[in-house]
């Protein structure tokens, strides 16, 4: 297995001047350079909003608590991008495991950078 093959490690995305895990335990990956602009995501959360003017989502927050996961998670769900597999990813910051849309069902990113 080459270096580009291995599983990216979700900790290692996002984290520097994020607030402390204790406080917003949870973070979305986003892959905007795979948006198409279905606007699903902005449908089901109010943390997400679709920009008309570049056709692309975009989150209000990367790191939130338990009080906007259930949306969060919805939003990831319900991603039509990326041959249905999504481009909006929730990790819990405290075990690094993908919560939504985690389409391989073991908890790993399923990034595709």
């Amino acid at each position: 297995m080459t270096e580009a093959d291995e599983p990216v490690d979700p900790s290692e995305i996002g984290e520097q001047g994020g607030p402390p895990v204790e406080e917003k335990p949870y973070k979305l990956i986003f892959e905007a350079n795979k948006c198409f602009g279905a606007g699903k995501c902005a449908e089901v959360s109010e943390n997400w909003s679709l920009d008309l003017d570049t056709g692309i989502a975009k989150p209000e927050t990367y790191f939130f608590g338990e009080d906007e996961l259930d949306h969060n998670v919805r939003a990831a769900e319900v991603c039509p991008a990326k041959k249905d597999r999504g481009v909006i990813h929730v990790v819990d910051r405290r075990t690094d495991e993908e919560i939504a849309p985690d389409p391989h069902g073991d908890g790993t990113l399923s990034v595709d950078w």
